[in-house]
């Protein structure tokens, strides 16, 4: 009898760990989306290179190339701050599994100029994104994303 009540104690410890790693997952992960929707914010680049590891990637595509964790600030700070100073990253959906967070989100935003060679002339666009997130250590470790690109450049061509 102690034996079983020792045993579910021990099994709720480890599951109330289990979710304390978890919700610390998801708020690792929300501080990306919280540096892509304030692109000019030093603060949020901070924060977002705090919870990064040093060796972080972001994958794009299999062309075998990434960005690493400077070159994707730059990116942000500087192309999307400048070209889309009202781009927002609406969390709508979160799964976790082990280390991984899969975020489900929504990219909406007004280009002031060409975007990838579509000038949409002060047209906005509202686009799905999907990002899988491996943290380790409380620290995201590589990112893979898919953003609907091809949709906001449509949305932008359209009368």
């Amino acid at each position: 009898m102690r034996l079983n009540i020792l045993f579910a104690a021990f099994a709720l410890m480890l599951l109330s760990f289990t979710s304390v790693v978890m919700a610390d997952n998801k708020a690792v992960a929300m501080t990306f989306y919280e540096f892509l929707s304030n692109p000019a914010s030093e603060k949020a680049a901070g924060a977002f290179k705090a919870v990064t590891a040093d060796e972080w990637q972001s994958i794009g595509d299999y062309s075998g190339e990434s960005k690493n964790r400077d070159q994707f600030i730059g990116q942000v700070s500087g192309f999307f701050a400048k070209l889309i100073p009202d781009l927002k990253w609406e969390v709508q959906q979160t799964i976790e599994e082990g280390d991984q967070v899969v975020v489900r989100s929504r990219a909406t935003g007004t280009p002031n100029g060409p975007l990838f060679g579509v000038d949409g002339m002060g047209k906005s666009f509202d686009i799905l994104t999907i990002d899988i997130h491996t943290i380790k250590d409380g620290k995201i470790v590589r990112s893979y994303h898919v953003e609907d690109w091809a949709g906001a450049l449509q949305q932008l061509k359209a009368k």
